[in-house]
């Protein structure tokens, strides 16, 4: 089986929910600290997170154990540029397949993560779906980094890369042990049993 690595992208600014998604509480850790678990629990290695709105707050508040930290500048345009930084952040690295998961997505587990990166290989093309519909985690086999990062604008991240290439991505449904919901709205942090610890 191939190595994995991991990208956590934590570099949004929450403007939905009144601020960003990364200083977010979830009991006793940060929302990020929370994410990377997942991806070390998978094996994931290395870790990247790609940072952006608040970056030095985040670095200063989330324990960010193993991880390669990268700030995203362009965080404010999207997913598309924090994708991208994080696979260039890997592009030294000899890993066979990228999971990527993003830190407003508090429904998703361990178990989703692992169905989702069960086999990685270059290349790998996997999407967690949740009511058939295709989100994170994603498995990004290698042979593909380029291509997706060449694709990726704004806020639909790896999607226009996807479409592209429908015919090899392997659907992994995973409603029965996670939920796909985004951190969209105020009353989600209470959903989630989120806060800003403040």
């Amino acid at each position: 089986m191939g190595r994995i690595a991991g990208i956590v992208v934590a570099a949004g600014g929450g403007r939905r929910i009144g601020g960003p998604e990364a200083l977010l509480r979830q009991g006793d850790a940060l929302l990020v600290d929370s994410v990377c678990e997942i991806a070390r629990e998978v094996g994931c290695a290395p870790l990247v997170v790609v940072l952006g709105a608040a970056a030095n707050q985040v670095r200063g508040a989330a324990a960010l154990t193993g991880t390669t930290v990268v700030v995203d500048k362009a965080w404010g345009t999207g997913l598309g540029s924090s994708l991208r930084k994080g696979l260039e952040a890997l592009e030294d690295d000899e890993a066979d397949a990228a999971l990527v998961l993003t830190v407003d997505m508090p429904g998703v587990t361990v178990e989703a993560a692992r169905r989702v990166a069960l086999l990685p290989h270059p290349g790998a093309l996997v999407c967690a779906t949740y009511d058939g519909l295709r989100s994170y985690p994603m498995l990004l086999g290698r042979r593909h980094w380029a291509g997706v990062a060449t694709l990726a604008k704004s806020d639909v991240g790896a999607r226009p890369y996807l479409l592209a290439h429908k015919d090899e991505i392997v659907d992994i449904a995973c409603d029965a042990v996670a939920d796909g919901n985004h951190l969209d709205n105020p009353d989600a942090l209470t959903l989630y049993g989120l806060d800003r610890g403040e």
